[in-house]
């Protein structure tokens, strides 16, 4: 029974976290808030799916949490990068590339 209240806790504490992380990004003044408060949705989603494997005893929510993790990796290297010189997927021109002379 204690087992269950601490489980019970530990998702409803995870669903707080979550509903407070997704008005942060609406309330985010800037772009780069806005894609660190997503940041935070998502993890928080992951420890959600996490803690659904474990109540239904199935690897389902694993596999869902570890491709959320794979794609929020991937799109927030391309929106730092984005964010950073506006061009997400072309390599920076160095000194003595592509110039005048």
């Amino acid at each position: 029974m204690r087992h269950q209240a601490v489980f019970f806790a530990g998702v409803l504490w995870l669903a707080v976290l979550l509903a407070v992380a997704v008005l942060s990004v609406g309330r985010a003044r800037s772009t780069t808030e806005r894609l660190v408060a997503l940041d935070v949705a998502v993890l928080v989603l992951m420890g959600l799916l996490g803690l659904g494997a474990g109540a239904v005893r199935r690897s389902y929510p694993l596999d869902a949490a570890l491709a959320l993790a794979l794609l929020s990796f991937v799109s927030t290297l391309a929106a730092a990068r984005y964010l950073g010189d506006r061009r997400p997927f072309e390599q920076p021109e160095g000194p003595g590339e592509g110039g005048t002379g």
